[in-house]
């Protein structure tokens, strides 16, 4: 299963990132984790993109792409879960020539819907829980704003594709992670028996009941 993780910051990217990867036995490519990495090395390339992340701009495009090019490669023949890019269009444009140049183009966009108020919330508790410096309450903002104004438009890109995935993550992680096993699966069980089928957006986030619609807890 190829699959590309699109959200606002404190959607729970991660968290279900995590769990497709460990369902699906594939390789979780976290860009933040590599970057974050760095800045925690403080490695020359660490220093400059702490200077980004304080200030909740984005990372330059030929860092991330080179950073994924490369796991892209290690994961050449099998599956993955990309979380942390595509973020602008130029990016999902790239990503996309690099994925046909290996034969890695993705499967899924999978988007994860949460309300702003429950994204600061999130964001704020982990910044007192890690101590992040890239998460204060200004920089926060500026990253959801960032996110609206060049991330968002991504998904109709991926809707005329046929491969957007939207879910309701405003619930509980587990009632989240349930309903997307199940559409992943029941998409790759398709997509094996038939590699050709039309595909179009699917849009889930009005069957939560179905899979567990209690208030939203901490996700991560």
């Amino acid at each position: 299963m190829k699959v590309l993780m699109i959200a606002p910051p404190g959607a729970g990217k991660g968290t279900q990132g995590r769990l497709i990867a460990g369902h699906f036995g594939v390789p979780h490519i976290a860009t933040g984790d590599l970057l974050r990495d760095h800045v925690t090395r403080e490695t020359e390339l660490g220093l400059e993109i702490r200077q980004f992340l304080d200030r909740g701009e984005l990372v330059p495009d030929e860092v991330v792409l080179e950073m994924v090019r490369g796991a892209f490669e290690q994961a050449r023949g099998g599956g993955y879960v990309l979380d942390g890019i595509p973020r602008t269009m130029e990016q999902a444009r790239a990503l996309y020539d690099i994925a046909v140049e290996l034969d890695m183009t993705s499967q899924v966009a999978l988007h994860l819907q949460v309300a702003d108020a429950e994204l600061v919330r999130r964001l704020l508790t982990r910044a007192a829980e890690q101590d992040r410096s890239d998460d204060t309450e200004e920089v926060i903002q500026r990253r959801l704003e960032l996110y609206y104004e060049v991330t968002h438009p991504i998904l109709d890109w991926y809707g005329e594709r046929g491969i957007l995935v939207s879910v309701d993550a405003m619930r509980p992680a587990d009632a989240v992670g349930r309903q997307i096993l199940t559409t992943l699966t029941v998409m790759q069980q398709m997509t094996d028996a038939d590699p050709d089928v039309t595909r179009r957006p699917i849009d889930l986030t009005g069957l939560g009941a179905a899979f567990g619609a209690e208030a939203s807890e901490d996700v991560r």
